[in-house]
């Protein structure tokens, strides 16, 4: 006679509400959330629903959680320009991966993080589909979606410049080669704001380096001017700064350093501590990446091996002492990605 069939155990957490689920997981780390959604599809669905962003901003008091997303455009015949973002590995390390549910990104296009929103906004360029109409389209960070915007005002040739002030993203660029134009677009509302005939906000320029490199910022000119006539240089685009507690720090690739600008002194200062910690400079190609992430300076550099790149990230916390220097630490230092690949933009969104 045979024995009964026992019963199959049952997993305790299916028979949970939802509502208790989602206020478990609300309180754990955004980057394990691609292992929660692995579990089951109701875990996905809770992991991609509004309740849970409600829920973390409850619990948490607003963004506390910081998180690196970085542009990379494959090379080769069937080029396309993806979305990555960093997550942690099992033992610890880090590396980047692909966002497969979100399309290939406009070329040429920018990628500009709006601190008031868990979104990336992506304006300019062009499909590879339809090279006459302007993109124009929001990333939502929270569930990796994207919607799309209001078509731009006036398509703008090449890169524009965008930067995000006061809940809007200004936009310069050039509808031919010799007219200048801005347009400004409300995060809040998310529409297009009228035409500025007479703008207060233009476009100035930072020395970069103490050798003569040239980045551009967005100036309000309705309120008292921060830089002095020296520092407004040629239209270039931004490559290698970030900005933290007022501080604009810039990585050297022809000396292999960091510098720091300080806007209240106006004086550049080596970054001290950071000679043994940076690769040597022959191995690094392209443009390396420099953001910062809750405080804390995020260096993305690129090496070549034979025809594959390797892309490197290291977290370097900063500290500035009773004499005014300013010393960095590194935290941590991973290759990210191997491929073949090209650095397009890294951006932190905050949740």
């Amino acid at each position: 006679m045979s024995s009964p069939t026992k019963p199959e155990p049952t997993c305790l957490i299916m028979s949970v509400p939802d509502e208790v689920v989602v206020d478990i997981i609300a309180r754990v780390s955004t980057r394990f959330h691609p292992s929660i959604s692995a579990v089951s599809r109701r875990f996905r669905s809770l992991v991609a629903s509004p309740e849970l962003y409600k829920a973390r901003r409850s619990l948490l008091g607003g963004c506390n959680e910081h998180c690196l997303y970085v542009i990379l455009q494959s090379m080769g015949e069937n080029s396309e320009t993806r979305v990555y973002n960093l997550r942690r590995k099992p033992d610890g390390g880090r590396r980047l991966v692909l966002i497969s549910s979100l399309p290939a990104m406009p070329l040429e296009a920018s990628f500009v993080a709006a601190a008031d929103c868990s979104r990336i906004h992506v304006f300019g360029g062009f499909s590879l589909y339809d090279r006459r109409e302007p993109c124009a389209l929001s990333i939502d960070c929270r569930y990796h979606t994207v919607q799309p915007l209001p078509t731009m005002p006036e398509r703008m040739h090449g890169t524009p410049l965008a930067h995000f002030m006061d809940g809007k993203i200004y936009l310069l660029g050039y509808t031919d080669y010799y007219k200048k134009v801005t347009a400004v677009f409300n995060t809040k509302t998310q529409t297009w704001e009228p035409e500025i005939t007479e703008p207060h906000i233009e476009l100035r320029h930072v020395l970069h380096g103490q050798h003569g490199s040239v980045n551009s910022i967005v100036y309000d000119v309705s309120k008292e001017s921060k830089w002095e006539t020296k520092w407004m240089l040629k239209f270039y685009k931004w490559k290698s700064v970030c900005v933290i507690d007022d501080v604009f720090y810039s990585y050297d690739r022809l000396h292999n350093e960091f510098r720091a600008f300080d806007t209240k002194d106006r004086y550049w200062r080596d970054v001290k501590g950071m000679k043994t910690l940076l690769p040597c400079k022959k191995s690094i190609v392209g443009w390396p990446g420099v953001v910062n992430c809750g405080g804390k300076l995020l260096f993305l550099y690129q090496k070549r091996i034979c025809r594959i790149k390797e892309l490197w990230c290291a977290e370097i916390a900063l500290e500035r002492r009773q004499d005014g220097e300013i010393w960095g630490k590194l935290e941590w230092s991973d290759l990210v990605i191997v491929g073949n690949f090209c650095l397009i933009e890294s951006l932190v969104v905050m949740f």
